[in-house]
């Protein structure tokens, strides 16, 4: 049960109420923003909650059991606030939101009903529209090991072992020109085409200096391999931004094999009987059901 303080409640309980709803937004990054709709701005656990941010929020929807939780909050991208850059970047993924509920005549008393992380954050024009989950939606994320039949490592970990830094694993490139916002990169000569899907791209100067993303596409081209991105840069690439390039695995066991010579440390299930062999029967006539070999 959740503890009002006492001069709260008995406001509360009047017949007339003072309230206002402020939001504190903690990035994963350390920045601390905070909103209100109330017409000015209230301080709030030591942050100051602004009005003039055009924040709002839908009612949250609350489900009995460990059933998820939601609601949404909108605003407008406010470069004193919320910067379409940062959410571009993935800085508000998974940031966590405390709804605290105010008596705007006296901020000092609050209650913090609940507190909800932040999910898919979509841009509207000029503004944003966040979902907003509760605590619940964490019962959803997949946790321990799947058995499937494609690997659960991803290159280069601990659990892969693969030495990216070996020969025609990855290669210094420079951006010589932007087409429809893909960079075609020179200097990756050495690394296969084919092998760049799925690989990553680290850029080392620039504006963007510090942003990885994953290739979704390489195409050969006269200046050298034209890159698509399977996200966009927060910040442009430029001509002459240097990068780093990486290849890719598909996670398939004639992959880690053939390519890599890893298949010791393949974390996948590559032999696990698909869907049609636990779905067939046994036929008149057919042999190897009875625990022989078929043909003998």
């Amino acid at each position: 049960m959740r503890a009002i303080p006492p001069a709260l409640q008995a406001r509360l309980d009047g017949g007339c109420t003072t309230l206002a709803t402020c939001w504190i937004v903690r990035r994963a990054d350390g920045a601390v923003l905070g909103f209100t709709d109330h017409d000015r701005d209230l301080v709030v656990a030591g942050v100051t909650c602004r009005a003039a941010s055009g924040f709002d929020a839908t009612a949250a929807a609350e489900k009995l059991g460990f059933a998820a939780g939601t609601a949404e909050i909108a605003g407008a991208l406010v470069d004193e606030a919320i910067a379409a850059a940062d959410i571009r970047a993935g800085r508000y993924d998974g940031a966590r939101v405390e709804v605290h509920l105010v008596d705007w005549t006296d901020p000092a008393l609050s209650v913090l009903p609940r507190g909800m992380t932040l999910g898919a954050v979509t841009r509207e024009g000029p503004a944003f529209r966040a979902e907003l989950r509760s605590l619940s939606a964490g019962l959803d994320v997949e946790r321990g090991r799947l058995f499937t039949p494609r690997c659960g490592a991803d290159l280069g970990d601990a659990r892969c072992g693969v030495d990216l830094a070996g020969s025609g694993r990855r290669a210094a490139g420079t951006v010589m020109a932007l087409v429809d916002g893909a960079p075609i990169v020179a200097g990756l000569a050495s690394l296969a085409g084919d092998d760049l899907v799925g690989g990553r791209l680290t850029v080392e100067s620039g504006l963007a200096a510090g942003f990885t993303v994953e290739i979704a596409a390489a195409t050969p081209v006269t200046d050298g391999v034209k890159l698509t991105l399977w996200q966009t840069s927060p910040d442009p690439l430029a001509t002459g931004d240097a990068v780093l390039v990486t290849i890719g695995c598909d996670k398939a066991f004639a992959t880690c094999r053939d390519r890599f010579a890893n298949a010791a440390n393949f974390r996948g299930f590559p032999h696990m009987p698909g869907i049609d062999r636990i779905l067939s029967v046994a036929l008149p006539g057919e042999g190897g059901h009875d625990g022989s070999v078929a043909g003998r």
